[in-house]
């Protein structure tokens, strides 16, 4: 059980020790008085027997009662035999009635409100009609007792009715807790598996990104090679050659990412050499006319804005390669006031309809275009979804543009100030 599951009833128990101390402070006091009053010595014992028969039953039924508040036939036996052990301790001896500041309490606690001001009011008025009985109606002694019964009877429902919100109070605050611990549970549930669904989708992309670009690679170059094996064998060792790199390359970028590093082609190169080198492997691959180019002045930049563009560039490339069919390949890196941004345009096929979105609606929709000309192929969309998915992490803003016939354009653009706050 959690450390606010077990406040509530330690809390409880705590304050009844307070009451249980004023419990026997008022037994301590009305005994006391009663051992001192002037009435008969077998008078005072009954009154003092009394009284004494009100701490057992208050320990063995009536404080078990009161800390479980619970509701039971116990409810009606713990009150009535209080009260008719009050009664004959006041029968005995006037001096008694003293109890009614602890037994006005006890009824409140055990009762619902109304029968417990009914009974305390009964118990108030007990001392004056026993007087009365007695023959002292006339006396000054009794217009003392009524004023004292009056002013008991206000004094013990005040007091009874703040212990008993102070104990509705402490029962609520417990359900609280309660309810507040089953929260803080369920949070760390959905927290745990939202940060397994995060770390699955981070997995995801990067996979995409470097390993499965790169088999897509590797196996387009293994089947130029087994062409030009016969008739043009130094294009084939080109090629074979071209593997290799492009092997060793996933593999130092699956170590990376599995290690949650930096991407090995931006851990000792700027963000503008890892792109032309991406340029110009995609033209040894494909043979494609790949112009790579820096617009504005190069700055150094957030490295989750460097891995976001190269990966976009990635992913764009592999589009080209994959469903294009294009001749040239343009490829900027843009460095602007507040803002970089990388474009890559291609000459190729296109797809039907102009589609633009914020990197925040691709993520939620779907990358535009997926399933259908560039966003074929890649699991239905998945490498420009999670593209789009990337950009919206850092603040940016991808658009795709095609038209049939006239090509494709990969847009995407980074506020530099946002990235930075995010980066820290």
């Amino acid at each position: 059980m959690t450390r606010e599951a077990r406040r509530a009833p330690e809390a409880r128990v705590r304050w009844f020790g307070l009451w249980d101390s004023y419990f026997v402070i008022c037994y301590l006091v009305t005994t006391g008085l009663v051992f001192t009053s002037g009435v008969p010595q077998g008078s005072r014992l009954i009154a003092i027997g009394a009284l004494t028969l009100v701490v057992p039953w208050y320990a063995g039924l009536g404080r078990p009662l009161m800390l479980r508040h619970e509701s039971d036939r116990r409810n009606t036996v713990f009150p009535v035999g209080l009260f008719v052990l009050f009664g004959v301790a006041t029968a005995a001896d006037l001096m008694s009635s003293f109890a009614l500041f602890a037994v006005v309490p006890m009824l409140m606690m055990s009762l619902a409100t109304r029968p417990a001001l009914v009974l305390g009011v009964l118990g108030d008025l007990l001392p004056v009609t026993m007087m009365w009985l007695q023959g002292g109606a006339a006396g000054p002694a009794m217009l003392f007792v009524l004023l004292a019964s009056l002013l008991g009877i206000a004094l013990s429902a005040l007091l009874g009715l703040w212990i008993k919100r102070v104990v509705r109070q402490n029962k609520e605050h417990a359900a609280l807790i309660e309810e507040l611990r089953q929260n803080r549970e369920q949070v760390a549930r959905l927290s745990h598996q939202a940060g397994i669904s995060a770390e699955r989708e981070r997995l995801a992309r990067e996979i995409h990104d470097t390993l499965a670009q790169s088999l897509t690679s590797i196996i387009s170059l293994v089947q130029a090679v087994d062409a030009e094996v016969e008739a043009a064998p130094a294009a084939a060792r080109q090629h074979l050659a071209l593997v290799g790199r492009v092997a060793k390359e996933s593999l130092a970028e699956a170590r990376a990412f599995v290690a949650d590093r930096t991407p090995a082609s931006l851990e000792e190169s700027s963000l503008a050499q890892a792109l032309r080198r991406q340029a110009d492997g995609l033209t040894a691959e494909t043979g494609l006319l790949v112009r790579f180019a820096v617009e504005g002045d190069e700055r150094p930049l957030p490295m989750a804005v460097n891995v976001v563009l190269l990966r976009a560039a990635q992913e764009a490339g592999a589009n080209v390669r994959k469903h294009a069919d294009a001749r040239a390949v343009d490829m900027v890196l843009r460095y602007g006031a507040g803002q970089v941004g990388i474009r890559v345009a291609d000459d190729g096929n296109g797809f039907d309809g102009v589609a633009a979105s914020t990197a925040e609606g691709d993520a939620e929709r779907g990358a535009p275009g997926q399933g259908q000309g560039q966003g074929q192929g890649d699991g239905g969309g998945f490498g420009l979804r999670g593209m789009a998915a990337r950009v919206a992490e850092i603040g940016g803003v991808m658009n795709v543009v095609s038209e049939p016939g006239a090509g494709t354009a990969v847009e995407v653009q980074v506020p530099l100030e946002e990235a930075a706050d995010e980066e820290r």
